[in-house]
């Protein structure tokens, strides 16, 4: 595909892709978009050959090869470890006699963060780059494409290539300039502060933690980690998505960028969180735990990534997907939103016609949720 002085191509993988060259677009702020992330995630056999998820980045380049952008993007099999539902969509184009799979996702596999999808030397070069996708779809007749989790200030970029807009929310904990977790409780009414602090100090009892970083995190601390995970995974959806590999990847290639909890009793490790740390963000992605403990999750998913996040001076907490449980522990509703291209005319059209309905139901329930904070009202 050309265009002009540009030419869009798919690569085999983002591992095939120079590092350099893919993190120059990337930047340094979103761990999930950079090269050494995407790449594990081929390397270990967490995306590939039998699990619905093809490696399919589409790189535009200028004449003398120069890589001005670049969509992490998958062909996908199925709609597993998206967090953006669309099983109702493949159902209908399915019963009127269309192959809603394979399609094209633009995302980062089963991380539902809110990050950049077009990686961009300018963001001049997003129409290109999105008309590139559109064309990989029309080619090989896929029914869609779906950039998930996308950042808000590409949003607008999307929009202009006339993509349809879904919106969904999350809860993230927002850092106003706090100094310590003391004076984060301060900012909340007197029942929730006293509830918080009987939650951490019944979560804590008898039980010693270590937060992790780099090469402090060492095999040991893995193999526990991994039995939390899995023991995570059985109980949400059967299998987990990442290969025990993964997680060693990690380690080994972005450990500063990880900040890995761990609860122990006795000596013995009964639980953890895993943690990414971005440019202004924590990013709560993967917990589990052997032995149950009465709100331990809390304890490691929020109210330590929160005295991580003060001590970091990191802007916000975003503790992943769903969770309505975090509202009354501080965390807030936000929107988050995907784009998709539906091909089909007379699909995108009733696509669109319940997004418009989906968008109005979404804001008035985050409007409710918004109502419904801890916070003390000044």
């Amino acid at each position: 595909m050309a265009d002009g002085a540009l030419t869009a191509r798919l690569a085999a993988s983002v591992g095939s892709v120079d590092a350099a060259r893919w993190d120059a677009l990337a930047g340094g702020d979103n761990p999930f978009v950079s090269h050494a992330f995407l790449s594990l995630l081929e390397e270990s056999g967490s995306v590939g050959p039998g699990t619905g998820w093809q490696s399919a980045p589409l790189l535009l380049e200028g004449d003398s090869g120069n890589l001005l952008g670049a969509l992490p993007a998958y062909l996908k099999g199925h709609s597993q470890g998206e967090y953006v539902f669309d099983h109702a969509w493949a159902d209908a184009w399915e019963r009127a006699g269309g192959d809603y799979y394979p399609k094209l996702q633009i995302s980062v596999p089963f991380t539902p963060a809110t990050g950049p999808r077009l990686l961009l030397a300018d963001p001049a070069y997003a129409l290109a780059m999105l008309a590139a996708a559109e064309q990989l779809v029309a080619q090989n007749g896929f029914s869609s494409a779906h950039a998930t989790f996308v950042a808000p200030e590409q949003v607008e970029l999307f929009e202009a290539a006339g993509w349809l807009r879904r919106e969904d929310v999350q809860f993230h904990w927002i850092n106003r300039g706090y100094a310590s977790f003391e004076d984060f409780l301060a900012a909340l009414t007197s029942r929730k502060r006293k509830d918080l602090r009987k939650e951490r100090a019944a979560a804590c009892e008898g039980l010693r933690f270590e937060a992790l970083s780099g090469n402090d995190i060492r095999p040991e601390h893995w193999d526990a980690f991994w039995l939390f995970y899995q023991d995570t995974g059985a109980r949400k959806w059967g299998t987990p998505y990442l290969t025990r590999e993964a997680f060693d990847l990690m380690g080994e290639r972005m450990g500063e960028r990880l900040l890995l909890l761990l609860a122990y009793e006795d000596d013995r490790p009964i639980a953890g969180a895993l943690n990414f740390i971005g440019g202004d963000t924590l990013y709560g992605r993967y917990w589990g735990c052997t032995l149950e403990r009465r709100f331990l999750h809390f304890e490691l998913c929020y109210y330590r990534a929160i005295d991580a996040a003060i001590e970091r001076g990191l802007s916000r907490v975003e503790a992943g997907a769903q969770g309505g449980h975090k509202l009354a522990r501080g965390y807030e509703p936000q929107a988050t939103v995907s784009m998709h291209f539906i091909a089909d005319p007379g699909f995108r059209e009733a696509v669109e016609d319940f997004l418009s309905r989906e968008r109005m139901g979404m804001r008035m329930e985050r409007m409710h949720l918004s109502s419904h904070t801890p916070f003390r009202k000044i």
